[in-house]
């Protein structure tokens, strides 16, 4: 695996590829990798002949109270997992490369960035779709693969690349979770040992709401019981939504598309995590 930390670098190694007529994959990653990421390198592998990652730890968004200094840079071990997992690329760009002196554009996905996450981190989503934009830029892969954890951004990012005409396929992951249904995160470093124990209770509140909605039942009683149950495990509610996959505006019942969303946190570490109620 190589390593590139300029656009330069990465524009040459990929110009060299498409000469010889490869496929090229990309996973833009944070870092702090656990095999949640390196299953999409396993989909980029299948999917393309070359897959680069890029690790870079995006200062635009994270909120002024958000986690930029804790989060955690695990730089050799995470290019040891990539080699591993068969990347052939590591794209590690420092901010200045990314973010050069007299940098001025933002991009912003009006709508999809507003409910939920949105709500609860105003500018979160307007640094995502800023720094996707211009790795995807940077690399024009021919696919592009992310998390469905992030549901949300998924669909934010599958806006932009249509709207932007940038002709990458994005390809949603399924989510990884834990032995206990918690899905796989950086932040789950973050959760003492206590709060570990009891971290699976947000999944299977949100399975058992899911069955629940999908077999009739009322979504605001639903809801409203899931949330008290969440709180009783020592979780403080964010939000617990149900809402189409797509447009990511609430509905009221099962209908096809839906999807329920739930952010919560345990002490200072805050949890996401989605599941479908009726597919579409």
């Amino acid at each position: 695996m190589d390593t590139a930390r300029t656009v330069v670098a990465l524009r040459a190694k990929i110009r060299a590829w498409r000469a010889a007529g490869d496929k090229i994959a990309m996973v833009p990653t944070m870092g702090a990798l656990h095999p949640g990421h390196l299953s999409l390198v396993e989909i980029g592998k299948r999917r393309a002949h070359r897959v680069v990652a890029s690790i870079f730890v995006n200062p635009k968004q994270f909120g002024a109270t958000e986690d930029l200094g804790r989060y955690p840079r695990q730089e050799a071990r995470d290019a040891e997992l990539l080699r591993g997992a068969g990347c052939d690329l590591l794209f590690l760009p420092p901010v200045e490369a990314v973010y050069p002196a007299g940098y001025a554009t933002t991009v912003s996905v009006g709508g999809l960035d507003r409910p939920m996450e949105g709500a609860s981190r105003p500018g979160h989503f307007d640094g995502v779709a800023t720094v996707v934009t211009k790795l995807l830029l940077m690399a024009f892969p021919d696919v592009a693969i992310f998390g469905e954890k992030d549901w949300q951004q998924l669909a934010i990012i599958r806006r932009l690349a249509i709207d932007l005409n940038i002709p990458a396929e994005i390809v949603g992951a399924p989510i990884l979770r834990e032995s206990d249904g918690l899905a796989m995160s950086s932040r789950n470093a973050y959760l003492s040992p206590q709060q570990r124990a009891v971290a699976g209770a947000l999944f299977h509140t949100l399975q058992a709401a899911a069955s629940t909605i999908s077999g009739g039942a009322s979504v605001p009683d639903t809801l409203s019981a899931a949330r008290a149950a969440l709180e009783s495990a020592g979780f403080r509610v964010d939000y617990l939504q149900l809402a189409d996959e797509a447009s990511l505006q609430p509905v009221s019942g099962p209908v096809a598309g839906a999807r329920l969303f739930v952010a919560a946190k345990l002490g200072t570490t805050r949890l996401i995590d989605n599941l479908p109620v009726m597919p579409r």
